[in-house]
Order: structure tokens, then sequence, then C-alpha cells
């Protein structure tokens, strides 16, 4: 099988100056620099964005003196570029500042610019998740421009963590896939399968596991094919193309319904509407989108 195209949220070009993270003399020129820019999460990931291609930053008369800032890197322009957690932080904002989720406006950024977005949510996320110590329950301080917090009464140092999840389209090898709903979805939307990696689990040991516990059979020919960051809240997704007999499926109780389709009957459902793609960002999209513009086979 062919790779994906492109994924839109992996393609990102900025440097994150990892180096500069324990540089507070650096940081402090960088940050007081005029083409430094502060861009701005709220709620589970709205970003202010900008009219363009392009996400927008926060003026710098509107931030407060103990804003704590995450250091993001540097954008391909030069620019060093920050973050700031607006739940944590009361601003004047006016109605010119417009935010978009990243579901909604991912697709439309420029894919150094998203990448960014991707990064910034997920540090938020991870910010508001780990203010207190995981080990002795105490309140913990930022270090390393907000790449690690410390725990200030035992000391343990914490660090941002990526969870592997995979997501997968399961096929027969010719012309039906395995598509499903989970609840809360709305009735038109359908997706691949997908699960988290449990530990002492491979990721492709971990695919034939879901299958099976979400429709209830197995699958074989299990092929990597591509990956997302996806920050909600802090997944690495790892995408996989699997072929199963093409048999009745038993759903998990975590599915809403899962059923088997054809290439004909997807098609057919987008044109009447009856069948709504995964959001445009998405790894899932960008799985189904391969399968559909492959040379169909016969079914058994």
């Amino acid at each position: 099988m062919e790779r994906l195209p492109r994924i839109p949220l992996t393609a990102g070009r900025h440097d994150r100056a990892a180096a500069r993270r324990r540089d507070q003399a650096w940081l402090t020129e960088a940050l007081g620099s005029q083409a430094a820019r502060i861009i701005a999460v709220r709620s589970q990931g709205e970003l202010l964005v900008a009219p363009a291609d392009r996400l927008a930053a926060i003026e710098r008369e509107l931030l407060p003196e103990t804003a704590e800032l995450t250091f993001l890197g540097v954008d391909p322009s030069g620019a060093p570029v920050f973050v700031l957690d607006l739940d944590a932080h009361e601003l004047a904002l006016t109605d010119s500042h417009t935010f978009g989720e990243l579901r909604t406006v991912g697709g439309s950024l420029h894919p150094d610019e998203a990448a960014m977005a991707v990064q910034a949510i997920a540090m938020v996320g991870w910010h508001r998740r780990h203010r207190f110590c995981g080990v002795c329950g105490g309140p913990t301080l930022v270090e390393e421009a907000g790449h690690s917090r410390r725990c200030t009464a035992c000391g343990a140092q914490h660090f941002p963590r990526t969870d592997p999840a995979v997501i997968m389209i399961v096929t027969d090898g010719a012309d039906r896939c395995v598509l499903s709903r989970r609840p809360g979805a709305p009735p038109n939307r359908w997706t691949v399968l997908s699960g988290f990696v449990e530990p002492g689990e491979t990721p492709e040991e971990a695919v034939v596991r879901e299958v099976l516990e979400e429709v209830g059979v197995s699958c074989r020919n299990v092929h990597y094919v591509g990956s997302q960051p996806w920050p909600f809240p802090a997944s690495l997704m790892l995408g996989y193309h699997a072929e199963a007999d093409y048999a009745p499926l038993t759903v998990d109780d975590e599915l809403e319904e899962a059923r088997w389709f054809t290439r004909a009957e997807i098609k057919q459902g987008i044109e009447d509407g009856s069948f709504a793609f995964p959001v445009s960002v998405s790894i899932s999209r960008q799985l189904l989108l391969a399968w559909l513009n492959e040379e169909a086979e016969p079914s058994p």
C-alpha cells in the first residue's frame, strides 16, 4: 500500500530551539523583541486566528506582568513564538479577537502554523493537568520555559507526555471496509476504528487487539502508513491498514454502531448527504480517502 498523502498537522518547519529553554537571558531578550509572537489558546483547543493562514498574536499591551508563557520555538521567519493560556488570565479582549477550534481552522492554516497550533494546544493542556505533583500532590512550578514542572514539595520533575494510539482502516482486501460511529457523533458521521496502545504492547499488536475488541473480527497484514499528533489531550495517532475476512461484526459497547461499507455505498452517501467524512484535519479522513481512491478489486 502506498504511503498516505501529506497530513496537514505534521508538516511544520518551525525550530523548537530546545537548547534555548534553559537560556534565561536569551528568552528574556527574545520575548522583548519586536519580532516575538505570543499566540493564544482558550477553552479546549480554540486558537486566536488571523484572516489569512496564520495564527494571530496577542497585543503586548494586553499582557499582564505575571503572564505565564510557554516557549514554542522559532518560526521559519526567525520570530520567537510563545503561547499564552487565556483561561488562566483575564485579558481585555475585543470583537477583533477571532477564535477558531483546531478541528475547524486547522486545514486552512499554513502547515508551519498548524504544527505550532498543535504544539500550543498540547502544551497548554499539559500545564492545566499538572499543576500538582503526581508523586506527592504538592504544587508544581514551571521550569525550562514551560517544558517541565518541578514539585515544590518533593522535588520531582515532570515532563510533557505523549500517549501512542493506533487508528486503522480495516478492509476485506477488496471493496469493503469497516467504519464506526462513537456515542455523541452526528448520525451520518462515520470514521475508522482506533484505540490506545497498552503497556508492553507494540502498535501492531494494539491494532489486532482493538479490532477484535471493538468489532469482533481478527485482522492480519497490518501495515503502518502514517502518523499525526492529536492534542486532545496528548496523543500521537499511528495510522495503519489491516485486512480481515468479511464476516458479521460484534460491536463493542464503546461504539454506537459499526458496519461494513463498500466504496459505492460511501460515494453514494456523500452525494445524498447520508455519509459525512471525519473532520478535514484528521488522519482518519486521510486513511479513508486513501482507501477510497485505490483501485477496487472484486468482492469475494
